[in-house]
């Protein structure tokens, strides 16, 4: 009995090994979308593409970028060993805390970089000399909003590398911890594969939140815009279920839940841990009408802090 358990091991390790090349596989498709905004910039914008250069850099080389990261990363490579207790679904609550995990902390780090890179700015009038050059204050907004999404799209990247190998890792330490026979490569392969999407999803929901903290601290500081986009978050989760359970029975909180989500993003639907949980698949659809909610609101927080922007006084 104890020789068996001895190899049963190695098997299992071999097992995960067997499908760490989509790890690098899906950092380098990861890292196109930052690749190519940063292209595009570059060659049609040059402007706004020194603007957001500079802001990114800004945001990995703050103390908090790599606090959060280091934090983030122990906390994923944490969660494979924590026992769920869910007669064998362990797999999905980890899928579910790791997704909400990553959001959370870009997040985070998306309000705090607006803040210090646009509210500080504005505070300490160094935002005077980059208007003194012939740069507009629209070019200004644009490159910091670029550049705060590209410095968090790499922070997203390498927290979501380490998640998505766990994923698979656990298929494989739940098979050792339930004395199961040793699970097949494919359905390592399969369990990274079904978090993609709703990574996806969840790094819209960064972007729209990003966008909402640059229209902000055009007009706020740095804690009046984090409370705020506290606010906005936990509303952006919560209005849907006030709009679905006061249908037809209170017709007011249904009147100011209607207002809500016309006016904040609706974030509970990219926060989707619950069909994760429950094995659901989500659609090519879904995610392309998610995508575009995202583009549009996105478009509508910078042109709103656009307008606040241009008659601000920096003086």
């Amino acid at each position: 009995m104890l020789g068996s358990d001895v190899f049963f091991i190695p098997g299992l390790f071999i097992t995960w090994f067997r499908t760490m090349w989509f790890v690098p596989v899906f950092a380098v498709c990861a890292l196109l979308f930052p690749l190519i905004l940063w292209l595009t910039l570059r060659l049609g914008f040059r402007k706004i593409a020194t603007i957001t250069t500079n802001t990114a850099r800004s945001v990995v080389q703050q103390p908090i970028f790599a606090v959060l990261a280091i934090f983030g990363i122990f906390v994923l490579l944490l969660f494979p060993f924590i026992p769920y207790n869910t007669l064998g679904e362990d797999i999905k609550i980890l899928k579910s805390q790791g997704m909400t995990l990553i959001r959370v902390l870009s997040i985070i780090l998306a309000v705090w970089s607006a803040g210090t890179s646009v509210s500080d700015e504005l505070e300490e009038k160094t935002a005077l000399t980059l208007l003194s050059k012939p740069l507009s204050r629209r070019q200004m907004v644009l490159g910091k909003f670029f550049g705060i999404i590209l410095g968090v799209s790499l922070f997203f990247v390498i927290l979501s590398t380490v998640f998505v190998p766990t994923c698979a890792y656990k298929v494989v330490y739940d098979s050792r911890e339930n004395c199961e026979l040793e699970p097949e490569s494919t359905a390592c392969l399969e369990s990274m594969i079904d978090v993609l999407p709703a990574l996806g999803l969840s790094f819209m929901e960064v972007t729209m939140m990003g966008a909402v903290a640059v229209a902000l601290s055009t007009r706020l500081s740095m804690i009046p815009n984090m409370t705020l986009c506290v606010t906005i978050y936990a509303l952006g989760h919560l209005v849907p279920q006030m709009v679905q359970s006061s249908m037809g029975q209170f017709p007011i909180v249904g009147f100011v839940g209607n207002f809500l989500s016309a006016v904040l993003p609706m974030l509970k639907y990219f926060s989707i841990e619950t069909a994760i949980a429950g094995g659901e698949a989500i659609s090519p659809q879904y995610l392309l009408f998610s995508g575009l909610y995202c583009l549009l609101f996105t478009t509508v927080a910078i042109f709103v802090a656009l307008i606040f922007f241009e008659d601000r006084d920096l003086s």
